[in-house]
């Protein structure tokens, strides 16, 4: 007797489970189909977003479809953002014109070579790899606005399908911008190298990392590139100067 009422509780507990557990799956369900309902109607307020579908799981949505740049594709995920969403996915397309990775590469370098064109510029040092239309950005800024301002000339630039983000912001720091400002001097006073400061787009640029100095950019000739080495480790606070700078026409190893 006892046995049979053990048995009949647990059938009992069983199908009070599964009964929550129905409700539960219920109620995810149709909050799943109003936040499809709500970024459905996001997406459709922007012309150049119609293109893009969506599906949602468990708050998470899931972007599909095309768009004809990269700047949309970012927009549709901010779209999708709408109350209640726990992610988005997205899987969007940019259906870009047709660019050779080559001609990409070259022009989103040289957008971003000239991109804050005043003397911040010195202390950024970017570099840019494509592959099938994405793009690859590394390298180190001072201040996250330089890499805000360096991903949106990118994101920005036609032909381009999707971005890399593989840049570093510089641990902020006065000694470490004291010690830009000291080096900087130090090199451009010297009047063998004045006039890398004339061209914004080819600067001798001037990583510093917790005291650390990195010297980068194409120089003229061997005794450039020693001569700016010798002024930067000269200059006061330098725990230690690397110089990555190239010779121009010269192959590196």
């Amino acid at each position: 007797m006892k046995s049979k009422m053990i048995r009949g509780l647990s059938v009992m507990a069983l199908a009070a489970a599964f009964g929550v557990s129905a409700l539960a799956s219920t109620a995810t369900t149709a909050y799943d189909a109003g936040i499809r309902t709500a970024v459905t109607q996001k997406l459709q307020s922007k012309s150049g977003l119609r293109g893009v579908q969506s599906s949602v799981e468990d708050g998470i949505v899931t972007l599909t479809g095309t768009v004809a740049s990269y700047p949309d594709k970012l927009e549709a995920a901010r779209k999708a953002k709408v109350d209640h969403v726990a992610g988005v996915r997205n899987l969007v397309e940019v259906s870009a014109p047709a660019v050779s990775d080559a001609d990409l590469e070259a022009k989103v370098a040289k957008s971003l070579a000239y991109d804050n064109p005043y003397f911040d510029s010195v202390f950024n040092v970017l570099n840019v790899g494509v592959q099938n239309g994405v793009v690859t950005v590394s390298g180190e800024v001072r201040t996250p606005s330089d890499k805000d301002s360096a991903l949106s000339l990118v994101a920005h630039t036609k032909g381009v399908r999707d971005v890399i983000d593989q840049v570093k912001v510089a641990p902020l720091s006065n000694f470490d911008d004291e010690l830009r400002m000291r080096v900087a001097r130090a090199i451009y006073r010297d009047p063998g190298l004045t006039r890398y400061a004339m061209d914004p787009q080819a600067p001798i640029r001037i990583l510093v990392d917790n005291g650390r100095v990195g010297l980068y950019g194409v120089v003229d000739s061997q005794m450039d590139s020693t001569m700016a080495f010798v002024r930067a480790s000269g200059a006061f606070g330098a725990f230690s100067v690397e110089n990555h700078l190239q010779v121009a026409g010269k192959k590196t190893s």
